[in-house]
């Protein structure tokens, strides 16, 4: 018997995450990424956390999301408001959260019909440490 609705497999759905990647419907990615839901995933120029600039949450402005799930490593952290100043200027919500909670959190807005950006930080300077 079918408990979940399959509504959402036509979209970009978290299907696994760890330390090291990400899964979206089943395919890999080591890297940063953008993730939406009618569109295909794309790579995201921040290695780290601490590299995060304005420029990075201005090209997401440009897809015009009504929230940003920010998934910041294993931990939460926050940003500095003057980083997502284009963001609160278009009135566009920003939560950070452990990338864990961030990739939870989108698949369940995105199957809730909205217009969500999963903006996911996965840390390459650290993919060696023991889980």
């Amino acid at each position: 018997m079918k408990l979940h609705s399959s509504s959402t497999e036509k979209y970009q759905t978290v299907t696994g995450y760890d330390r090291s990647g990400v899964e979206i419907n089943a395919q890999r990615f080591d890297y940063s990424v953008l993730v939406m839901p009618e569109v295909a995933p794309r790579p995201w120029p921040v290695a780290r956390f601490e590299d995060l600039k304005a420029e990075h949450f201005e090209a997401i402005a440009a897809d015009k999301p009504d929230v940003v799930i920010l998934g910041t490593g294993e931990r939460q952290r926050f940003v500095h408001p003057r980083l997502v100043a284009s963001l609160s200027n278009l009135r566009i919500g920003v939560e950070s959260m452990d990338s864990h909670a961030a990739c939870r959190t989108y698949n369940i807005l995105m199957g809730e019909g909205r217009k969500v950006t999963l903006a996911l930080i996965i840390d390459t300077h650290e993919g060696t440490k023991a889980e």
